[in-house]
């Protein structure tokens, strides 16, 4: 069982800068895929932010994409969410998914980021 455990989120002010961390029990280094995604009301679904699957190159949604950077660390089991020029609307819950080589999906607990107009 792995667990993923998100850090990095706060109150930032619009136009600054947050990154986003997401540490893996267990090793990164053969995943199938990892990913962030968004909650930006309790309740609603999880919207895709930025996926990297193995091989190819990242995505992102349109409103961040130039803005944020998925990125990884293996050694450290480590995957980041660089956010830059951050706007009010980017305000929401965030989540870390990891995708292993048996196709199951784990999920971090959440980090709320709140960015002020």
């Amino acid at each position: 069982q792995v667990q993923l455990v998100e850090s990095g989120g706060g109150l930032v002010q619009a136009g600054g800068s947050l990154r986003l961390s997401c540490a893996s029990s267990g090793s990164i280094l053969n995943i199938r895929a990892m990913g962030w995604y968004r909650s930006q009301t309790p309740g609603n679904r999880r919207e895709l932010v930025a996926r990297a699957t193995s091989g190819t190159n990242p995505v992102y949604a349109d409103s961040v994409r130039g803005r944020f950077t998925i990125s990884r660390d293996n050694a450290k089991n480590t995957i980041y969410l660089q956010m830059n020029s951050l706007k009010p609307e980017d305000t929401a819950v965030y989540y870390c998914n990891l995708v292993n080589q048996r196709s199951e999906n784990y999920w971090g607990q959440g980090t709320q980021v709140t960015v002020s107009s």
